[in-house]
């Protein structure tokens, strides 16, 4: 077990009330009014349905298609002191320039899942991969992570949908795709959205889009994904970043995954000063009802 560094005590969460008003920054908490609009109430209503989260931080949702609320179908607050196997698997096997193992993972007991990434006693970079593969599988809806980013080069943080289709070929990505929410090779304001789909052989195709977001490096941040049926749209902080329709709609089930990926993208891991983090609060699905 890898001592556990100051800073992960400092990032407990921030509890902010879902569509808020921001008013003030005072000794690192933010002072907010609640917002009363619709979108507020159909934010409340949407967390009712997991009372256990419902006085905890709600998101700040898009606004749903008329007639339509977002209701809270799966989630993960990673609150105790295991992982829940129910929910996810952790591969242990090599991954690019590192190895995926579960002892990348732990819970810090303050609601937070802790991705390490370190070196072991035989001198392999070790980092890891949560997926929901066979456990949970959904297409469409809007999914979320509440994320703090890690602060060494060599490694990135990635929030994302995939399964097996995606090497599904000849209709786009509606039979198929690789939904890559957020990645941040870079230790400063960029973040990548991406779609992959048509495998990654000669066919591959994708689209991509960097945003920069100037605090992102600092404290927590939501990472989010309305996958519509018309459309990809990505949220940072509930404010919109990039949309595509790729090369149409995927119409699949996909998994979810949070993963480290150590590999030049990202610089050298071997200047990187080890151990290093990153902090997850929670990962929610909501989807549209009547």
């Amino acid at each position: 077990m890898l001592p556990k560094l100051e800073w992960w005590r400092m990032a407990g969460r921030t509890v902010i009330g879902g569509c808020v008003t921001l008013l003030a920054l005072t000794t690192g908490t933010w002072a907010v009014a609640a917002d009363t609009s619709d979108a507020a109430k159909e934010t409340k209503k949407a967390q009712v349905a997991f009372p256990e989260i419902a006085e905890e931080s709600q998101d700040v949702l898009p606004t749903p298609p008329a007639g339509k609320t977002w209701k809270l179908v799966w989630h993960d607050e990673f609150d105790g002191t295991q992982i829940d196997t129910k929910k996810w698997e952790m591969p242990e096997n090599p991954r690019r320039d590192g190895f995926w193992s579960p002892h990348a993972f732990e819970l810090d007991g303050q609601g937070n899942l802790v991705m390490k990434v370190f070196q072991d006693e035989k001198g392999q970079f070790v980092d890891g991969c949560l997926r929901s593969r066979g456990k949970y599988e959904k297409a469409k809806g809007y999914f979320i992570a509440r994320m703090k980013m890690h602060s060494e080069v060599g490694h990135w943080s990635a929030f994302w949908l995939y399964n097996a289709c995606e090497g599904a070929l000849g209709e786009g990505s509606r039979n198929g795709a690789e939904i890559d929410i957020m990645e941040k090779p870079w230790l400063d304001e960029r973040v990548n959205f991406a779609i992959h789909w048509d495998g990654y052989g000669p066919e591959h195709r994708s689209a991509a889009h960097e945003a920069k977001v100037p605090d992102v490096m600092e404290g927590f941040h939501t990472f989010g994904l309305w996958w519509s049926d018309d459309a990809y749209i990505f949220y940072i902080d509930g404010k919109e970043m990039w949309r595509t329709t790729a090369d149409g709609i995927c119409e699949e089930p996909l998994y979810l995954k949070i993963s480290d990926e150590i590999g030049n993208w990202a610089g050298d891991i071997k200047k990187a000063k080890l151990p290093d983090a990153n902090l997850i609060d929670y990962v929610r699905v909501y989807d549209l009802s009547e």
